[in-house]
């Protein structure tokens, strides 16, 4: 039975965004086709349909949660402040605490590395970010912003991979607050105009 091609572009993109959110909670290893598919309301049947192998989906995923992280990375260019906060929001413990919507660079660095067929996409992501970093945050010197945003990109992910690691919550916390304080402190408050 043949589908219209809307139905099957829309299950397409379930596959993908389920996967995409699988993979960061479990990692590729730790997710079975049979689950997402099950997470996607569908039977396993069709996967093979929308995809030649896992490390096909693997790959698309990658790319897939790819445009998602970069969509949100450039509406938080809209200003330094914004900037700031986006880096803030990414060490943060709501980003820690839920691995399955947060980024794909902090959840999954560790896998990719033995993943031949997501390298590429996870290569692809990873330049892409540290490039909008260079070119839109606030630097304060702009002597080497693609170095200083490498740096950064790696004491964020870091930060979150190793705070989401450790058993003690206050230090984990600590972790995060370290980076957050580092990169994107929190101006001080202005003072009010004299009455």
């Amino acid at each position: 039975m043949r589908y219209p091609a809307e139905e099957t572009a829309e299950k397409h993109q379930r596959i993908l965004t389920q996967a995409a959110r699988l993979f960061r909670e479990k990692g590729y290893d730790g997710v079975s086709v049979g689950e997402i598919m099950q997470a996607t309301g569908l039977t396993h049947g069709p996967f093979y349909n929308h995809f030649a192998s896992k490390e096909a989906l693997m790959a698309e995923s990658t790319l897939h949660g790819s445009e998602r992280s970069r969509v949100a990375l450039d509406a938080a260019m809209a200003s330094p402040e914004t900037m700031r906060q986006y880096v803030r929001d990414y060490v943060s413990a709501g980003h820690r605490d839920v691995p399955g919507n947060g980024c794909l660079l902090a959840a999954l660095a560790g896998d990719a590395r033995k993943q031949p067929a997501v390298r590429p996409a996870f290569t692809f992501h990873l330049k892409a970010i540290i490039g909008k970093l260079a070119t839109h945050f606030p630097w304060q010197k702009k002597r080497k912003p693609r170095q200083e945003a490498i740096v950064m990109l790696s004491a964020m992910v870091g930060a979150v991979a190793l705070a989401r690691a450790v058993d003690d919550a206050a230090f984990s916390d600590e972790i995060l607050a370290a980076v957050s304080a580092t990169f994107a402190p929190m101006a001080p408050p202005t003072p009010a105009p004299p009455a």
